[in-house]
């Protein structure tokens, strides 16, 4: 599965189904870009799993706002429509996939 680029518009949609990591990010941000990859990794050896859904929080200040997003990155893990969990900066990808699996 692909990484999916979120709006405010899709968002809800995009988070209903199965576990979601949405990653709150913006382009200026250093600890963004250091996420990215890991991001990726992580989608391409657990997409079937997990699904990554990215939003620019610069574009989509709603949904940043709905959320209390006020750090970036901020990674919230939704299951099925519901929060379940939330990293605020960086994290290495083991630190990542543990919480992901922890709601798997």
């Amino acid at each position: 599965m692909a990484i999916v680029k979120a709006t405010d518009q899709n968002f809800a949609e995009e988070t209903s189904k199965g576990l979601v990591v949405a990653d709150f990010w913006a382009t200026w941000c250093g600890p963004c870009k250091m996420i990215a990859p890991v991001l990726e990794e992580i989608d391409s050896e657990m997409g079937d799993q997990v699904k990554i859904v990215k939003l620019d929080v610069d574009e989509n200040q709603e949904t940043a706002a709905k959320y209390g997003v006020m750090s970036i990155p901020t990674l919230i893990f939704f299951k099925d429509g519901e929060i379940v969990d939330k990293v605020i900066g960086y994290r290495p990808k083991e630190a990542l996939e543990e919480v992901i699996n922890n709601h798997l």
